[in-house]
């Protein structure tokens, strides 16, 4: 059974930048795709960004608003994905979840992921 833990989120002003990591303790996430999604009070979960399995590492960004502000990336040493977020905005508040599963969805708000962590709360505001 994968359990995914998510770290890093908190208070942020706009502007500044988090840094949010998935880990899995115990196992490895080396031949999983994992993705990042958030979700906001009220509206459905939505995707970030996903990178393939450590052999491919291929990345599917979500979002035009999020891809250039947004870095997924893989630690292999470390057994961690991260989700670098850098000048955040007032509508990047949400909380935030990684997810594992064999691929990665296609579509933004296809969110059909086989295991997922509790997530972490980003807060974006003055």
């Amino acid at each position: 059974q994968v359990q995914l833990v998510e770290s890093g989120g908190g208070l942020v002003q706009p502007g500044g930048s988090l840094r949010l990591s998935c880990t899995s303790p115990g196992f490895s996430l080396d031949y999983y795709a994992i993705g990042w999604f958030r979700q906001v009070p009220g509206k459905e979960r939505e995707g970030v960004s996903c990178i393939l399995d450590s052999t491919r590492n291929r990345i599917t960004d979500y979002s035009d608003s999020m891809k250039d502000r947004f870095t997924i990336s893989r630690d292999v040493a470390k057994n961690t994905v991260y989700l670098q977020m850098n000048n955040l905005k007032p509508e990047d508040t949400a909380l935030y979840f990684c997810a594992a599963a064999w691929g990665c969805p296609v579509l933004p708000g296809d969110i059909t992921m086989d295991y997922w962590g509790k997530g972490t709360r980003v807060t974006v505001s003055s």
